[in-house]
């Protein structure tokens, strides 16, 4: 059956992403939806310049089953062909055009795309890309120019299926520094599930504005953030790019009301208004959140103090589209827990046995989730590695739980590190280092030596810093068990991250297993 049969007949809930817009259409048309620097749609725009990039799509070939490959940066483009994509059941694939050209090309020998489009009138990278791959530029209602690539005549189609549970509305791909990317296939319910939670446990509403800097082409940019506030009436600002100083202006300026970023994002604002002494307004914010990595207490209090509101943490992964645990508006935390489960979600902390461990013992985290992925694309093997018999996604994470339910992530299984015998956890030896106040952000990693682990540390300093490693080591010496410190610290300008700031942890393992005397300052 195809996608305009499906839809001949009323449906009372929604089964597609799009079908998230409807009521809000129907109560205010006029009200504002997406924008960016250069276009604003109210909702009944957005939904109007959907159904004609859905007819475009259709003329450029695109049908229920395809992929087609978004290469671009936060735009009005890009969720408006999200929401096109849902109407045809074809799936979005959305790839930050700041990646390589190599990660680029992967993507699309994997997902085999039937178009790519690149939404280079916002992105230089993206028309990088779009003319290396001979891409034309075309014309869109209420989008400008967008790029499109060459029909790919010999691509198959994937089944299409009313249901929502068995829908593909998304691919993501997992990112990662070595081996064939993993494309994380996430239904319309997967998403739907996410962005109805964020409406109830955040209390997103009419009147509420995000500002959505997260990129798209990661989960939670596209499910918590865009989604999110499509399924609870609000507008969504895009930013391309992090800016310290567009978003200040924004938060002062554009009545932004709900604002979320990593951990090296709110650092990089907090060193940006001590070095540039900024003034800083927000007088329409009340929701500031941060996921992605691990938060440490100093900052912690230091976003706290500056924005005068609790800084809300969360946990999740692409796999589970991607919300695990939040904590709550109701109930604010004075410690870094990544929150209790969400209503619906279901977890399990257990030994490398499968049993479950005693109250408040560490152990791999199991999630069950109505967000868990449908599977990874074409990688049957890694589906099955990661979800067993039973429904449980093992996320790798080690995890312990306290009595009122709220978990502590304390670490990846494949980054414990076994020293003389003795486990380290990277994520205590990290908030450590990052209390100290000359230190933006760190990232701690095992060495191999012979019959025994040791631990580095990379330090991303603060501009006038005088810090060493002597000095830090010191420091830890007071604040961490002795085989915790690192014996070889080292400081770099800035830690190399991905798109949406999260350190790539396996570049820095790398580095760590040879000594650079130009970059490293050991002890």
């Amino acid at each position: 059956m195809n996608a305009d049969m499906q839809f001949k007949t009323p449906i009372s809930a929604p089964t597609r992403i799009h079908h998230m817009l409807d009521r809000w259409v129907r109560e205010q048309p006029q009200a504002p939806a997406l924008r960016d620097a250069k276009i604003r749609l109210s909702y009944s725009q957005l939904d109007e310049a959907s159904r004609a990039a859905a007819e475009q799509l259709k003329s450029l070939g695109v049908r229920a089953g395809d992929r087609v490959l978004l290469v671009g940066e936060n735009c009005v483009a890009l969720g408006v062909l999200a929401m096109a994509l849902s109407h045809l059941d074809a799936w979005v694939i959305l790839a930050n055009a700041r990646l390589s050209d190599r990660e680029i090309d992967e993507f699309i020998s994997h997902a085999r795309p039937r178009r790519v489009l690149y939404t280079e009138q916002v992105s230089a990278d993206a028309a990088r890309h779009a003319m290396r791959h001979g891409a034309q530029a075309v014309s869109w209602d209420a989008l400008g120019n967008i790029a499109v690539g060459p029909l790919d005549t010999e691509t198959v189609p994937e089944p299409a299926f009313i249901e929502p549970t068995r829908q593909v509305a998304a691919m993501i791909y997992t990112s990662g520094t070595s081996g064939a990317p993993k494309g994380v296939m996430l239904s319309h319910a997967n998403l739907m599930f996410t962005a109805t939670s964020i409406v109830k446990q955040r209390s997103i509403a009419p009147g509420d504005v995000s500002y959505c800097v997260l990129p798209m082409a990661h989960v939670v940019g596209l499910a918590a953030q865009f989604l999110g506030s499509m399924a609870g009436g609000a507008e969504v600002i895009f930013e391309p790019r992090f800016s310290p100083a567009n978003a200040a202006k924004a938060l002062a300026e554009e009545g932004v009301t709900a604002f979320a970023g990593v951990p090296a994002l709110y650092a990089k604002l907090l060193e940006w208004l001590r070095e540039s002494g900024a003034t800083w307004r927000a007088p329409r914010l009340r929701l500031i959140t941060v996921a992605g990595a691990p938060l440490t207490s100093n900052l912690k209090t230091d976003v706290e103090a500056l924005f005068g509101l609790p800084l809300h943490n969360g946990y999740g992964l692409t796999e589970c589209a991607p919300t695990v645990a939040q904590t709550r508006s109701d109930a604010v935390r004075t410690d870094c827990a990544v929150g209790q489960p969400i209503p619906g979600v279901d977890i399990r902390i257990v030994n490398p046995q499968g049993m479950d461990v005693n109250g408040g013992d560490i152990g791999e985290l199991w999630v069950q989730s109505p967000g868990l992925m449908l599977g990874y694309y074409n990688n049957d093997a890694a589906t099955q590695q990661a979800i067993n018999a039973d429904g449980w996604f093992n996320t790798g994470d080690l995890a312990r739980q306290e009595s009122d339910g709220a978990l502590h992530i304390v670490g990846r299984t494949k980054e414990l590190i076994i020293r003389s015998g003795l486990n380290v956890y990277p994520v205590e030896v990290e908030q450590a280092i990052n209390s100290h106040p000359e230190v933006v952000q760190s990232a701690v990693v095992g060495r191999s030596v012979e019959a025994n682990e040791e631990v580095v540390a990379f330090i991303e300093p603060t501009a006038n810093s005088t810090l060493d490693a002597a000095g830090m080591q010191n420091y830890l010496r007071e604040r961490l068990a002795a085989y915790k410190v690192p014996s070889d610290i080292r400081f770099l300008m800035q830690l190399p991250s991905s798109p949406t700031g999260k350190v790539l942890k396996g570049v820095l393992k790398v580095s760590a297993q040879e000594v650079d005397p130009l970059v490293s300052d050991a002890v």
